[in-house]
């Protein structure tokens, strides 16, 4: 890729419209990112640590809580660097780094999430033949097709993006590398890579949540036809933490790429949702809204507290 700049760095610009508010937003998004983290590794602690969460439902949901860890780490460290009052400079090969895998985590969990609507799909539509169906080589299947699927959407991306020539302006108008900041800065025809990077990341959205759209619908009919109330509230509560948990992630994914015009403070505003609170509440809402996972997790407080006062 070098063989095409002479550029060696880039210059973040970062969040529009906040300067003097640096300080503020260093200890606002420190804290949100180590509670992103910290919430996230519980989780996982929870499930790893717990017999009775090993089935294919919570080792996705230990995947999730992998990715959630991953993906604003992508971006959350080199922001927090600049907002101390650090260089906002990245170099040429860590922008596209950026760039990539910002989109193989993100497309990844996308994936994710359209396996894990399927395993719901399955325990609700065929409970009587789930453990079947999920086997645990059918479930790892499913995990590597979506990071089959991630990386091909990245190596896409990124080859499109930095195959043009960077040798003029570097200051890029965004918080981190993404496609629609790094694109205006190149010095020959980038038509081709907008095109391939909407039509890419929109087809994929669209493909996913369509996907998604399809096993609630299933599970939509199936909770009505259940006679009990019991019987549809618990059917309705293992599933009710998934979907808030996907329109967070898929919603500021189509208003970036599927926009006409770029608009860097809305850009900005939206992928701080996407990047970083969305990770965060993911954690929130399937430790608040799961029994099991709540259970788990005071085992594993009661252990740690144990531990402390010995």
């Amino acid at each position: 890729m070098r063989n095409h700049t002479s550029l060696t760095e880039f210059i973040l610009r970062g969040i529009p419209q906040t300067e003097g508010l640096e300080p503020v937003l260093f200890v606002l998004f420190s804290f949100i990112y180590l509670f992103t983290l910290l919430g996230n590794l519980l989780i996982f602690t929870a499930i790893t640590s717990s017999s009775a969460l090993h089935t294919p439902m919570y080792f996705f949901l230990g995947l999730l809580s992998i990715f959630d860890m991953l993906f604003p780490s992508v971006t959350c460290p080199k922001m927090l660097l600049y907002l101390s009052g650090q260089s906002r400079a990245i170099s040429y090969e860590g922008c596209a780094a950026q760039l990539f895998f910002y989109h193989l985590l993100g497309s990844t969990e996308g994936c994710l999430y359209s396996v894990m609507a399927y395993d719901r799909f399955v325990a609700i539509c065929h409970p009587l033949r789930y453990m079947l169906i999920m086997k645990p080589e059918v479930c790892i299947a499913l995990v590597m097709a979506s990071w089959l699927v991630g990386i091909l959407h990245a190596t896409t991306l990124t080859s499109f993006t930095f195959r043009l020539t960077y040798c003029g302006p570097r200051e890029v108008d965004h918080f981190f590398c993404d496609i629609p900041a790094v694109l205006p800065l190149a010095c020959n025809d980038s038509s081709l890579a907008q095109r391939v990077g909407s039509v890419n990341v929109g087809l994929l959205a669209l493909a996913l949540l369509f996907s998604v759209c399809v096993s609630y619908t299933h599970i939509g009919i199936a909770i009505l036809r259940i006679r009990s109330a019991e019987g549809r509230q618990k059917a309705f509560s293992t599933c009710s933490a998934h979907l808030t948990a996907i329109l967070c992630a898929y919603g500021p994914v189509i208003i970036i790429y599927l926009q006409r015009a770029p608009n860097p403070l809305l850009g900005a505003v939206v992928q701080i949702l996407n990047n970083i609170v969305s990770p965060m509440l993911n954690s929130l809402i399937y430790s608040l809204r799961n029994k099991e996972v709540k259970n788990s997790l005071k085992r594993v407080f009661r252990k740690v507290i144990l531990i402390v006062l010995e």
